[in-house]
């Protein structure tokens, strides 16, 4: 029996959202995981708020009070859920939010936002501007 083109087609294009659709639930629970744990969070919140610049391991060990064994693991674990990244400048490693990942892992959250609301949630269900969703910075 020869194969039927046109349905295989049809069953590939839908396996493929499928797949999609997964990996994109996978990698959030991914990054959700690793931000469940008391010590990576309060390494993810620290780097945050150093922003693009980041913090080499001394540093953030110094800060946080966390041995470098440990300090080594959870950097492990947050970049492994694709939260933080590092970059080296000499013979330095500086790890650093990545911020775009997190804007998707919120995007995610937030995709279908009240979209079974018999009412109109009102501005609640909206997402933050920018300007309104990021902290003024203190002169000094």
């Amino acid at each position: 029996m020869p194969p039927r083109i046109g349905r295989e087609l049809k069953l590939t294009t839908a396996t493929h959202f499928h797949n999609t659709r997964i990996m994109k639930s996978l990698e959030a629970v991914i990054g959700l995981a690793a931000l469940a744990q008391e010590s990576r969070l309060a390494i993810y919140r620290l780097l945050v708020k150093r922003g693009p610049e980041g913090y080499t391991p001394t540093e953030l060990a110094e800060k946080l009070g966390v041995a470098p064994a440990t300090l080594s693991f959870h950097l492990k674990e947050l970049q492994r859920a694709a939260l933080i990244d590092v970059r080296r400048d000499g013979r330095f490693l500086y790890y650093r939010p990545n911020f775009p990942h997190m804007r998707k892992l919120i995007d995610f959250l937030f995709e279908q936002c009240c979209s079974l609301a018999d009412r109109d949630p009102g501005p609640s269900c909206l997402p933050a501007t920018a300007e309104a969703s990021t902290p003024k910075r203190r002169r000094s």
